[in-house]
């Protein structure tokens, strides 16, 4: 802040010693001391003071923002964004017998207190359950080495455990 070079702090205190005399210069360096150290704490308030007003109005802005976002509809925003023209709320809200009914059998009756997976009841018409990957039928085990039957050569065996 004041740039003092040492021989002028030296002509300062030799000032100093014949105006005020030796007998009262502590006592004035001490004063002085105190209203610097009373200068620097109003300072430190007055900036103390300052940081707070700030971090006050930038807190307000803060508070109008969440008050503004809080504001807003969530649930009507999300809707706005997945589905603008109402289509799938429309389709979701169409009775049991509109289209997609008409194309799904209905399901077989179960017996009273079953539990998923059940058995159908009496009368209900068995499922049948494909398996794309296994064929319908297993094959005849006249088809299978043995063995007394020789194994193809494409077909490899793993030789027995010594």
């Amino acid at each position: 802040m004041f740039d003092f070079a040492w021989s002028e702090i030296a002509v300062l205190g030799v000032i100093a010693l014949v105006v005020i005399g030796p007998k009262d210069l502590p006592k004035a360096l001490k004063t002085a001391g105190f209203m610097v150290r009373r200068a620097r704490m109003m300072a430190r308030e007055f900036q103390n003071s300052v940081d707070d007003m700030i971090r006050d109005a930038e807190l307000q802005e803060i508070r109008e923002q969440a008050a503004k976002a809080a504001g807003v509809d969530l649930n009507k925003a999300m809707q706005d964004a997945i589905d603008p023209g109402g289509e799938i709320r429309t389709a979701m809200a169409e009775p049991l017998g509109g289209p997609l009914a008409q194309e799904a059998p209905p399901p077989a009756p179960m017996v009273e207190g079953s539990a998923i997976g059940a058995l159908p009841a009496e009368g209900a018409e068995e499922p049948t359950i494909l398996n794309p990957i296994l064929p319908a039928e297993p094959p005849a085990t006249a088809d299978l080495p043995g063995p007394d039957k020789e194994v193809p050569p494409d077909l490899h065996r793993i030789p027995p455990a010594p």
